[in-house]
């Protein structure tokens, strides 16, 4: 965070910032430890003479996974709220843009369903008796063709599904497509189209159509007001107890908000990403209606089952994650619920809301936090740290990947900025260790078991090294014209404008999240560190995060006392403080030493 200070001291406008960090330090670590580092004040001189936007470069500086929060409120505070809160996706809209000869195409997204908002809007529109639909696939191809040229005579909407799954059927998609003519037919006729992207579907629709994508929405609230869009008064409240119906119907929409945000937390979410879409919250909601209409008392447990083993489980496939979601579940399908004021967090910012209708439901959703709390996931607050960060520098990643590619101005050119920075590169770089000469000198004995780690640390590093000379090289002469700039080449030379480490380097480096400049600093110390070893003997003293691969590293000393560092040295006969005896030989029973190796 220092380093960024101080480069962010070398800006205009923040110059001496660095000085007055260092003189408020205590005022700075209470920004650093707030939970709402974004809108905290900074010191006296800074907080007035710094705006909003400048504001962000300190908050990328001190709090990065506060970012995205400061991003949103100055594009509210900007432009307006409404550019910070996706739109509710209208069809009536679409179709209003839409003709007989422009078919209305979904760009499906994963865990997003709109055969449920098409059928919703079939029904408003009075179409839904002439409305038919195909799921393509082999042999669906005359099928979709002859219902096509039955709805362009009698005025049906049809709609094919899943488009990506029919290429070899596409161009017959195409030609029949192109061949519409407006005068002759029925003027009632749509064409409805869903597809995941494809290479195979055809140019001409896609240019022609009106194109519509449908992505799962970001954030609990926004998932709980799409849930509500879907549901009528009506439906709600066609139950023989409406209450309990009502007050089911919230609690299994938040859960389903609640599962399909958990993706955002990566593995501390779950460990396989899943896929849950709408249509499994729609069967769990006639599940539940079925449940309270057919028995005197609601079987809770019944619901539970039909929700996490078969709706939602059917697409849990790790027992861990069938575990995580058969116990959320308990806290949104049970007694407690249909009863009063329950609440699914200890803040009680999630609470059963008290609505008579949907209006109000959906007035109390909007009154919940913008961003929503780890309590209501059932994890705790650092979870949100890692999540945040990950979004922090997706959004820079992408902001990278759109600065303009040519420097314009009296500096120097994006080629030579390239040039310097790979030419300083390679010339830091050493070449591979000589691996004969390591294993030569460091043998694999029982005496020193340290000289295994230390041939494959050569190994990993000297692999490391030769794509980054290569590469290095080859992009070199790209630059200059002698050789042809391959994709490969470019995205590394892309990298190095960046300042990023290029994925070629990262697919045989070491796990690390360091800009290019500070890697290639690590990298060198991490190179004399196995140098040094390799010259004056095993060192006093092991760097072990700088070996290549620490953490499948296990550690045996000698069995004399004296030759164990200090660190080690133990007065009761047992195993060394870090190490178990199993960890250390497979072979060892209960004492401390084992009889064929003489190790601890």
């Amino acid at each position: 965070m220092w380093i960024e200070i101080v480069n962010v001291s070398r800006l205009e406008k923040f110059k001496g910032f660095d000085k007055a960090f260092s003189q408020n330090v205590q005022h700075y670590r209470s920004y650093f430890e707030n939970a709402n580092a974004h809108a905290f004040p900074l010191d006296l001189e800074f907080d007035t003479a710094l705006n909003a936007f400048q504001k962000l470069l300190i908050v990328r500086c001190i709090r990065p996974d506060r970012f995205m929060l400061g991003t949103s409120g100055f594009v509210a505070q900007s432009l307006g709220q409404r550019f910070v809160e996706p739109p509710a996706f209208d069809l009536s809209a679409c179709y209003a843009e839409s003709s007989v000869v422009s078919p209305l195409v979904f760009v499906l997204s994963s865990g997003a369903d709109p055969m449920a908002d098409l059928a919703k809007f079939a029904a408003e529109s009075k179409m839904a008796k002439r409305f038919d639909q195909v799921s393509l696939g082999q042999g669906q191809g005359p099928k979709a063709t002859n219902l096509i040229k039955i709805a362009m005579e009698t005025g049906m909407w049809v709609c094919l599904q899943n488009c990506h799954l029919a290429e070899s059927w596409m161009p017959k998609l195409d030609v029949l497509v192109e061949q519409i003519d407006p005068d002759t037919v029925h003027r009632d006729f749509r064409l409805w189209l869903t597809s995941m992207p494809s290479p195979a579907f055809p140019v001409a629709i896609l240019q022609n159509g009106v194109k519509m994508t449908l992505e799962p929405p970001k954030g609990l609230k926004s998932n709980l007001v799409r849930s509500y869009q879907r549901l009528s008064d009506e439906y709600i409240d066609e139950s023989k107890d409406p209450v309990a119906h009502r007050k089911l119907l919230f609690s299994i929409c938040l859960f389903h908000a609640v599962i399909q945000d958990r993706r955002k937390f990566g593995p501390l979410g779950w460990n396989i990403p899943y896929d849950f879409t709408d249509g499994d919250l729609s069967m769990c909601q006639r599940q539940i209606k079925m449940m309270i209409d057919d028995y005197d008392v609601i079987p809770f447990k019944v619901i539970r089952v039909l929700c996490g083993e078969i709706n939602y489980g059917g697409r849990v496939t790790d027992d861990k994650d069938r575990r995580l979601i058969n116990n959320l579940l308990d806290n949104f399908v049970t007694e407690n619920v249909v009863g009063e004021d329950y609440c699914w967090s200890p803040s009680g910012a999630y609470q059963m809301p008290m609505a008579k209708n949907r209006e109000e439901t959906v007035a109390h959703i909007m009154q919940m936090p913008g961003v929503p709390h780890p309590e209501i996931f059932g994890l705790h607050e650092n979870a949100d740290i890692t999540c945040d960060q990950n979004e922090t520098y997706a959004l820079f990643e992408t902001v990278l990947s759109l600065q303009p590619r040519v420097v314009g101005g009296a500096g120097l050119s994006r080629e030579a900025v390239i040039e310097l920075a790979a030419t300083d590169i390679f010339e830091k770089i050493p070449e591979p260790f000589d691996i004969d000469v390591v294993t030569h000198k460091y043998p694999t004995t029982y005496g020193q078991s340290m000289n295994t780690v230390l041939t494959q640390e050569c190994i990993r590093y000297s692999a490391l090294l030769e794509v980054i000379l290569d590469t290095l090289k080859e992009a070199l002469k790209a630059l200059k014209g002698l050789v042809v700039m391959s994709p490969e080449l470019e995205q590394v030379t892309d990298a190095i404008f960046d300042n990023r480490v290029p994925e070629m380097w990262t697919s045989k480096a070491y796990p690390s999240l360091k800009p290019l400049s500070s890697w290639v600093i690590d990298l060198l110390e991490r190179l004399t560190f196995i140098d040094q070893w390799i010259e004056n003997g095993p060192p006093a003293v092991y760097w072990i995060s700088g070996l290549f691969f620490p953490q499948a590293r296990i550690f045996a000393f000698p069995k004399s006392e004296h030759c164990l560092p200090p660190l080690f040295q133990r007065t009761t006969r047992d195993v060394c403080s870090v190490a178990s005896t199993r960890d250390v030989c497979s072979i060892a029973s209960t004492r401390d030493v084992c009889s064929s190796c003489q190790y601890w």
